[in-house]
């Protein structure tokens, strides 16, 4: 193998890659990034088992060949090199030999011949603007449980209803429920992507503006899109009915400035216990909104928030924190918080965004 290509291409494709490799005893070839030269492209392939990717990068190439190197010095090497310069990428008795202006490197090769085949996705294809699959996912992918205990609660799940695609995601202290409009009817079950899955989706895929061809099949799903290539395992379960839980008729309702209730929550960071808990209490006929928080090692605080107050007299403990996750998903200005009564769970939606649900749970006081 013999190609050249500008250091800033391949460095970006080495990072994206590097950070799916896994860590695996059993099987050292995981931690490693493969190269296929073939053609016009050098292949940049990495997998963990659980997530798998494959960038193209263009290469002039000389020699046609495959090595597997690790991705941790891949990229400790290629985060120091920097500029347009061309680099040289030579095999020599079956290691990798680095070849820049004013450098000459010798890196260790893997065995290859181990390294797992990324799947070929085939099946259901979706085809939408990358940055509105992206924009779903990131509006819930916080309130997945971080557990693996229930992996179908630890995802992120996508379904289809009408004209359009649901992102919902659940810890079973919080839900997140945010629909994209599509313009394609679709026909499949639902999918549950792993939470750390999503991390890596939306980290590779956030900042591409074209079109992302999406294929699901039973145990996995591909996202495709320029010279990216990624499938993520599918987590075989069922996520809760959580249609069920959501309150049809709340018995009270206030609209609030977002940036207004921002800044009550990070007061209430500052004096807030152990547990992040915050009172909140709304009297619509005496036109008060206020948040209180106590810390027996710090003081108290209680802060009021004007807004357009209805309904029954309420009061409900909640996780502060789990309240300010859900306003980078809000991009309006005006908020909803909703309401059903004492210690009931409180619904937070944009004021004429239908598109986006956030359900939080009270705390036991």
């Amino acid at each position: 193998m013999k190609i050249e290509c500008s250091i800033d291409k391949i460095k970006n494709a080495l990072i994206a890659v590097e950070r799916v490799t896994g860590k695996n005893l059993t099987l050292p070839v995981l931690g490693s990034v493969l190269w296929v030269a073939s053609g016009k492209t050098l292949k940049l392939r990495a997998t963990n088992l659980n997530i798998g990717i494959e960038i193209e990068v263009p290469a002039k190439i000389e020699k046609e060949g495959t090595v597997a190197v690790r991705g941790d010095i891949l990229s400790s090497l290629f985060s120091i090199l920097q500029g347009d310069l061309n680099v040289v990428f030579e095999l020599i008795n079956g290691n990798l030999l680095v070849k820049t202006k004013t450098s000459t490197i010798l890196l260790k090769s893997i065995p290859h011949e181990d390294f797992p085949t990324i799947p070929t996705v085939e099946g259901e294809s979706i085809v939408l603007p990358s940055k509105k699959f992206i924009e779903g996912i990131k509006s819930v992918y916080y309130s997945a449980s971080i557990s693996e205990i229930k992996p179908e609660i630890g995802s992120v799940y996508i379904y289809p209803e009408d004209d359009m695609l649901v992102f919902v995601s659940t810890d079973s202290f919080r839900l997140a429920e945010k629909k994209i409009k599509i313009k394609q009817k679709l026909n499949f079950d639902g999918i549950l992507i792993p939470f750390k899955n999503t991390v890596e989706i939306i980290r590779i895929f956030e900042n591409i503006d074209d079109d992302l061809k999406i294929n699901l099949q039973k145990n996995q799903i591909s996202l495709s899109s320029n010279n990216i290539y990624l499938t993520s395992r599918v987590v075989d379960g069922n996520f809760p009915d959580y249609k069920q839980i959501i309150p049809k008729t709340p018995s009270t309702k206030a609209i609030i400035l977002k940036q207004d209730l921002l800044s009550s929550l990070k007061i209430s960071n500052i004096f807030s216990d152990k547990f992040n808990q915050v009172e909140l209490t709304i009297k619509p006929k005496e036109k008060l909104f206020n948040f209180e928080s106590k810390n027996s090692d710090i003081g108290e605080n209680n802060t009021e928030i004007d807004g357009a107050l209805s309904g029954e007299d309420v009061s409900a403990s909640f996780n502060f924190k789990y309240i300010l996750d859900c306003l980078q998903s809000i991009s309006v200005d005006s908020l909803s918080l909703e309401l059903s009564g004492n210690n009931k769970a409180m619904i937070l939606r944009g004021v004429g965004d239908i598109s986006f649900m956030y359900l939080v749970m009270p705390m036991n006081r």
